[in-house]
């Protein structure tokens, strides 16, 4: 049954994706209504952790920021299956580098980067990077429980030369190429829930205690990385542009959970100026820090 429903899907996708984005457009306002209204999508989860994130904000705000919230998840939805016929050329337009000087500069010295990104605006269009950069682009994902999905979503994430790996031989992938003497960019979505255990690093984030995960710094250290912050900015409708600043350039030499830290201060200042592009359908602080026995 998930074989067959994955078929349909894929073929009614790959029609209409042919058409222009400002056609796919059209079905995104749609969508809108029917994930906003007919009936609402997590609503009360997005309700929820607006109200925690924001107290400070009365109830008309939040509603503000919640519709502007589902009509741009109706959009990275329709953004993100358009990639199926979408060219370089076109991506290239749609989805730009304000500054590639701190990104050559590490290349230029030999430096492997981890890249810490977020559910912000639309991270599924850096699978375009390659496009842009001499290094190897790497993203970590978790795989889907449909293994048809799973397959797809890779293909389209690798379209542009961008090459998946699973969190758990990500360490691996990177050693195997600094080996071949292969600079590597490693994206990681670093706003992912973790589970309760000794890992997570526990900070205020948004108002609440919010546990993350410590693997990108980990990696950096262990690994000589320098670390960077992404941040796509949303210019209007179908572009977006990407800023690239420094978190470090030498992860030994920082303090345990500093790198940490400073990525989460700065991903909290971005969401604080325009919350709307964030991903407040997801179940974010389902998870709560384990109290200690006495």
């Amino acid at each position: 049954m998930k074989r067959i429903g994955f078929y349909i899907f894929f073929a009614i996708n790959y029609v209409i994706t042919l058409l222009p984005l400002r056609v796919l457009y059209l079905f995104s306002d749609i969508f809108f209504v029917l994930l906003f209204y007919f009936p609402s999508y997590r609503k009360d989860v997005v309700a929820a952790n607006l109200r925690n994130a924001f107290p400070e904000k009365d109830k008309a705000e939040l509603e503000r920021i919640s519709g502007k919230y589902y009509r741009h998840l109706a959009d990275l939805f329709v953004e993100t299956l358009k990639v199926t016929h979408m060219s370089s050329r076109e991506i290239s337009r749609r989805f730009r580098f304000r500054d590639m000087t701190l990104i050559d500069r590490l290349y230029g010295e030999g430096r492997d980067i981890v890249a810490v990104c977020s559910h912000y605006n639309n991270w599924e269009w850096l699978s375009s990077m390659p496009l842009y950069s001499r290094y190897t682009a790497m993203t970590i994902y978790k795989p889907l429980k449909n293994k048809y999905f799973d397959k797809m979503m890779c293909d389209l994430r690798s379209k542009y030369g961008v090459v998946p790996a699973p969190m758990q031989s990500i360490l691996r992938e990177i050693i195997k190429r600094k080996k071949n003497r292969e600079l590597t960019v490693t994206a990681f979505i670093a706003d992912q829930t973790p589970p309760p255990d000794e890992h997570t690093y526990w900070t205020s984030f948004l108002s609440q205690e919010t546990g993350f995960f410590t693997g990108p710094e980990k990696v950096a250290v262990k690994l000589d990385m320098a670390v960077i912050f992404v941040h796509i900015v949303k210019v209007r409708r179908g572009y977006y542009e990407v800023e690239a600043s420094l978190i470090s350039e030498s992860p030994k030499n920082e303090a345990p959970n500093a790198i940490t830290e400073r990525h989460v201060r700065k991903l909290e200042e971005i969401i604080s100026e325009q919350p709307e592009f964030w991903l407040w359908s997801h179940r974010r602080w389902k998870h709560k820090r384990a109290k200690k026995d006495d």
